[in-house]
């Protein structure tokens, strides 16, 4: 067996087949998105300014977008159309609610003046908090939606994933 010495310093090379990390329930991401209405008019923005960073499973993102991110691959980039359906839902009439004005003034901000299309934060039993969008103000009570403000839209979701940890 005869050994050959170049006299020049050792050199390892490494070379890599790895993947792609991917994306999983509890993966940490740094990633641009826009979520946006069927009419392309954002509604939330990353791009063009500094990118998010988050956990999966912490309640950042809805669920439902949580899902389209789940097995992507760091560097990916997509755009996912969802359905009303698939988004916040569809719109539910019930959700339309009146409510007496002396109920909003003993679980609300007392003595606000509220006007029709602002969104109300109330208390809820158990020290918890819901919101509804104002729809009509009488004297003696009002009327609410508290159906999520994208229930019934059509969504497009745009990520660009930068890295997953």
């Amino acid at each position: 067996m005869v050994a050959y010495n170049s006299g020049l310093p050792a050199t390892t090379i490494i070379m890599s087949n790895a993947s792609p990390a991917v994306v999983t329930e509890s993966a940490y991401l740094t990633l641009h998105y826009r979520l946006a209405g069927a009419d392309g008019t954002d509604i939330v923005t990353t791009f063009g300014t500094n990118p998010a960073t988050l956990m999966l499973g912490q309640g950042q993102l809805a669920p439902f977008l949580e899902d389209r991110l789940l097995g992507m691959a760091e560097g990916e980039h997509k755009t996912f159309t969802l359905s009303a359906a698939d988004g916040f839902g569809e719109r539910n009439p019930e959700l339309l609610q009146w409510v007496s004005k002396a109920t909003l003034d003993e679980n609300s901000v007392p003595g606000a003046d509220y006007k029709a299309g602002d969104l109300v934060d109330f208390a809820a039993p158990g020290g918890g908090r819901f919101a509804g969008m104002l729809r009509e103000l009488r004297d003696d009570a009002a009327l609410f939606d508290f159906n999520h403000p994208l229930a019934g839209q059509h969504l497009h979701f745009e990520v660009k994933l930068i890295s997953v940890l």
